[in-house]
């Protein structure tokens, strides 16, 4: 088998920008939280993609908290990035901010999801290691190491 080669977090990042439109929005004026999840679910698999070039499949959403409520025709922002490797399974940081007309952003969300990578026949493959170039990344990738031993505690099923 082919060595894998180390990539950097900034191999990977992604930005994605959403107008907030009125299909988007619920019963209450606010955005729907599954159309949210959506648009982060779709951040994260391109950072996870990026990052292995391979498919991937999501295994877990598990730290989703909504902060504030976010508005028709307000702009979002999602930024993803990998924050920590284990043998075919990535994790990926997703923060998603209202952005005003001002220019001001609000932090609305923050998710962490685990993304596994698949071969030609869907079966779970090596994913490259993680170089590390800042104290902000470290700390990402330690949270995110003991993240992956809670899961493992818990027992979730993985692929």
């Amino acid at each position: 088998m082919n060595e894998l080669q180390p990539k950097y977090v900034r191999d990977s990042c992604a930005e994605q920008i959403q107008i907030v439109l009125n299909g988007h929005i619920n019963g209450y004026g606010r955005l729907f939280g599954g159309q949210l999840v959506e648009w982060i679910d779709i951040v994260a698999a391109v950072v996870a993609r990026r990052h292995c070039q391979r498919e991937v499949t999501t295994v877990t959403i598990d730290n989703l908290q909504f902060k504030h409520p976010v508005h028709a025709n307000s702009t979002m922002i999602l930024r993803g990035k990998i924050t920590y490797v284990g043998h075919t399974s990535m994790e990926i940081k997703v923060d998603s901010y209202v952005e005003r007309l001002t220019g001001e952003t609000k932090l609305v969300n923050t998710a962490y999801l685990v993304m596994v990578a698949l071969d030609e026949n869907h079966k779970p493959v090596e994913v490259p290691r993680l170089l590390l170039e800042t104290d902000e990344e470290r700390a990402e990738w330690e949270a995110g190491r003991r993240r992956q031993e809670l899961r493992k505690q818990r027992k979730i099923e993985q692929f």
